[in-house]
């Protein structure tokens, strides 16, 4: 796409969601860090699976065995030719996350899963991450997205995640007598539109949209 004069053209990471790329004008702006916001028993796990598919990712489990990462990737979508999944280091989780925030190569993607243990790590050291990252997407027209887990034992530095974050997708879960419901909320696109209604949408095995609750 050319620029009109004096305009730049920002590079465009898509999510794999249709719907929601077209209400981002094309998907995630290159050097954002998004926070991807949801409750553990959810299919959140599809969209990082979206966008591990479409870009060269370095894959930071704070939970999971890197073997396991992988399989349930790979269970999704088949194979992937450019991941690295690594186990974030249990004793020293910020510092280990610092070093592979600090080697991020050009429009590439970092994924952190989950980022709660780096939210329960000193405050000085979790900030410096954020800001490293932060620096190294910019300088690179990289995207990283930040999984975060809703529970009621919040991590304590949850708002500086989400305050540092450009991007915040949250997802809500609610579940009925019949059917389990799923809404995606976009509450802060920094430098972007924010979206003042929800997306509506199936999650099984895939993402789909759910368009018998739109209303006319």
């Amino acid at each position: 796409m050319d620029a009109t004069r004096g305009e730049t053209v920002t590079q465009r990471f898509e999510t794999g969601v249709r719907a929601l790329d077209r209400k981002l004008d094309g998907g995630i702006p290159a050097g954002s860090l998004v926070t991807l916001l949801a409750e553990p028993a959810s299919q959140a796990e599809l969209f990082l699976s979206e966008f591990v598919a479409r870009q060269e990712t370095v894959y930071l489990s704070g939970e999971q065995a890197p073997t396991t990462v992988t399989s349930a990737l790979r269970s999704q979508r088949g194979t992937y030719d450019d991941l690295a999944v690594s186990q974030l280091d249990r004793e020293a989780p910020v510092s280990d996350a610092l070093a592979h925030a600090e080697e991020v190569t050009e429009e590439s993607l970092l994924v952190v899963d989950p980022v709660e243990p780096l939210e329960r790590a000193d405050t000085g050291e979790f900030r410096a991450f954020l800001e490293t990252l932060h620096s190294r997407l910019t300088q690179t027209d990289s995207v990283a997205v930040l999984y975060a887990l809703k529970h009621s034992a919040t991590p304590s530095q949850r708002h500086r995640t989400e305050y540092t974050s450009d991007i915040v997708f949250d997802l809500e879960t609610k579940r009925n007598d019949d059917a389990i419901e799923n809404r995606l909320f976009v509450p802060k696109f920094r430098g972007g539109r924010a979206l003042t209604e929800p997306i509506c949408l199936d999650l099984t095995d895939r993402i789909r949209v759910d368009t018998t609750r739109d209303i006319a």
